[in-house]
């Protein structure tokens, strides 16, 4: 098998600004920070991945695939092994007709876009113009503005700031914990409460208590999908010591009861042994 460098991956995906790129792979945080000339479109089947951009980190569930607009940059991440990471690359030709294109989004996968994916793992490269493959994938790229219109709500915000990021990683240490709070956690890193608040505010804009929340809700579905744990272990193992109020607030922000949400693990390896 023929290897290719990473430059002459990235080179070949945006050498040809007209046509479109398929890439199946098993890994695609090969890559440090880049962007591309194209539109990005990456689904996995099986494992997760986390999207990393100057702004957020995201969470890229089972059954769900991302958006990302040409010319922002990333870098995704492998927590766990992943069966094939189906990227396609768009030209932008028809970006401007709908503000969908404009902007990072994770939305689930329904049947149709995964017949789609895998109908497209028969191609790699190049996909030119005025060509049945060519087609294809425009149909497909103009069907998700149509189906794809619940993003799911979660993103964790990140920061530049090297007062704060000691902090930040100072929380997703101890989640479990049910008792962080702006008191705790600025004694634990040498801030006072009024202090941690105001440089939560300012070099995020967002709260301490929103933040914490979201890591929370990120690091509870990380564990719905990779583990055998129970929701109640799960919910203990992230920080609440109530079950109901850990179940409303996943519902309030991911859309769907941890349940509804762990089902997706099967329902994709499911599809994926049918293949």
């Amino acid at each position: 098998m023929i290897k290719v460098s990473n430059e002459d991956l990235l080179f070949a995906i945006d050498e040809k600004p007209e046509t479109m790129y398929v890439w199946h792979s098993r890994f695609e945080d090969r890559f440090q920070d880049h962007a591309h000339l194209k539109g990005q479109l990456t689904y996995v089947e099986g494992g997760i991945i986390f999207l990393y951009t100057k702004e957020k980190s995201y969470f890229l569930p089972a059954r769900h695939y991302v958006w990302i607009p040409a010319g922002v940059e990333h870098h995704l991440q492998h927590r766990y092994q992943a069966a094939v990471v189906r990227n396609i690359y768009f030209d932008t030709t028809t970006d401007h007709e709908n503000p969908f294109y404009n902007q990072i989004g994770i939305y689930p996968v329904n049947n149709l876009l995964l017949e789609m994916f895998l109908f497209s793992e028969r191609w790699n490269g190049n996909i030119n113009p005025n060509t049945k493959e060519y087609d294809f994938l425009n149909t497909l790229k103009s069907i998700l503005p149509v189906v794809s219109e619940h993003p799911l709500p979660i993103a964790l915000p990140t920061t530049e700031n090297q007062r704060l990021r000691p902090v930040l990683k100072y929380i997703i240490d101890n989640l479990a914990n049910d008792r962080l709070s702006l008191e705790s956690v600025g004694k634990a890193t040498g801030f006072s409460a009024r202090t941690l608040s105001r440089l939560f505010q300012a070099a995020m804009d967002t709260s301490f208590f929103q933040y914490l929340k979201l890591a929370r809700m990120i690091k509870a579905m990380e564990k719905l999908l990779e583990t055998d744990l129970t929701i109640s272990e799960i919910a203990y193992g992230v920080g609440y010591n109530s079950i109901s109020s850990f179940s409303n607030t996943f519902d309030k922000m991911v859309g769907k009861r941890p349940s509804e949400f762990k089902a997706l693990k099967q329902a994709t390896l499911g599809k994926i042994n049918l293949v």
